[in-house]
């Protein structure tokens, strides 16, 4: 008699690594999707709390953030939560190496065995072997370094000055939201090009207002060669820096790349539409972590706005090819930049479908309303990582298998 594909010797094992949006929202997707008798999920997180990464320069200025326990949020969905901190990869022998960081399992290392892997160890701050950054400058790409930032910064006197480097995204928002709940600071904006030279005219001008009224000090074209422990040497002369704030992109944990993993020229993980690793395919890399091809075959920039998605289409087709149903062919693209400046001032910058700054924007308080909204929304849906969709749990129909090739689909 043939053996009923449901009936396996063990329950397909997935190990998602990292808790942040994209991980937490992978684990969570795929608890919705597949039978809990057939899968075992396991969230590999080194800190108890899901922290709101697109909010982290609050944090950073003293504002409290509300605390969303991963264990809670998780509760009766059937994800095993494990907090450790994530030390190697083993690809070809399917182990994640972890050392516990509760008190309980702080005595060593153990091994953690998958089926299926889903990378999701996002991204921190790229320093760019600038002399100085690491010993002198402070960085908000965590919780860890925001809180840094934050016991710096009280204990500044009236008066000081703060820089910040980098004219993106997140220094923008660094910079206005510490002008804002610091106005005894003298703060000022580094920016290699021209301020907002991503945007279109109507939000790079919206722009320059917002930081003349918070009497932010802009440096535009301006290439940064040290960093001190009291100021920033520059290709235009040195700017006094009590603390600085460095935010010149993001770099990728390092542990893909020690790995036998395909990555880019950047450590991230190669992977096709599927954000299936295009050399190990039990394994998928989602957000920061992957570089997946998107619209014009640019590949996604790291951001929320293409985290998300990508958790998405992750878990959708790692539970298609479990259970037997259709790939997913909806591929990620983008619509807006979402920019706070403060609390009371935004920016919603449209976009092509390739990211590209069109000329409508979006300005002033609506703005900082609508950018509330998706913060907001974004830390809901991982909040609640099953009401967010349909509850149809499939029952897995593929044996576990030994290993397939990269041209299975």
């Amino acid at each position: 008699m043939q053996e009923n594909p449901r009936h396996h010797a063990h329950q397909h094992r997935i190990v998602v690594i990292g808790a942040g949006y994209t991980g937490a929202s992978a684990a969570g997707r795929l608890a919705a999707r597949l039978h809990r008798e057939d899968v075992s999920i396991t969230l590999v997180n080194a800190e108890p709390d899901f922290v709101e990464r697109v909010r982290i320069h609050q944090l950073a200025v003293g504002q409290t953030l509300r605390p969303r326990p991963l264990g809670e949020m998780f509760a009766g969905t059937g994800v095993r939560l494990k907090l450790a901190r994530v030390t190697g990869i083993d690809v070809d022998g399917r182990t994640v190496t972890v050392v516990p960081t509760t008190p309980a399992g702080a005595d060593g290392s153990e091994t953690v065995p998958y089926d299926t892997l889903v990378y999701a160890l996002g991204s921190t701050w790229n320093t760019h072997a600038a002399p100085g950054v690491t010993e002198h400058a402070h960085d908000i790409a965590g919780r860890p370094g925001a809180l840094r930032l934050r016991d710096r910064l009280a204990a500044l006197a009236p008066g000081s000055p703060v820089t910040v480097v980098g004219g993106g995204l997140t220094g923008v928002e660094g910079a206005t939201e510490l002008a804002e709940a610091r106005p005894d600071l003298d703060v000022s904006l580094i920016a290699r090009g021209a301020l907002g030279d991503w945007l279109s005219p109507k939000g790079a001008r919206h722009l320059r207002k917002v930081c003349a009224g918070l009497r932010i000090t802009v440096h535009e074209n301006t290439d940064v060669t040290a960093v001190h422990a009291d100021r920033i040497s520059t290709t235009g002369g040195d700017i006094p820096a009590e603390a600085t704030l460095w935010t010149t992109g993001f770099a990728v944990h390092p542990i893909a790349r020690a790995t036998t993993l395909e990555t880019a020229e950047d450590g991230r993980i190669t992977v096709d539409a599927t954000m299936r690793s295009t050399s190990h395919p039990d394994v998928y890399a989602i957000g920061d972590a992957a570089w997946a091809p998107g619209p014009g075959g640019k590949p996604l920039r790291m951001s929320c706005a293409s985290g998300i998605p990508t958790a998405w289409q992750a878990a959708d087709a790692i539970a298609a090819r479990l259970t037997g149903a259709k790939l997913p062919t909806l591929a990620p693209r983008y619509y807006n930049q979402c920019v706070s400046l403060g609390r009371k001032e935004g920016l919603i910058q449209y976009v092509t479908a390739d990211d590209r700054s069109v000329s409508a924007a979006l300005t002033g308080r609506p703005a900082a309303l609508y950018k509330e909204m998706i913060c907001k929304g974004a830390a809901w849906a991982v909040a609640h990582p099953t009401l967010n969709l349909p509850t149809r749990r499939r029952r897995v129909v593929t044996a576990t298998p030994a290993r397939a090739t990269a041209k299975d689909t």
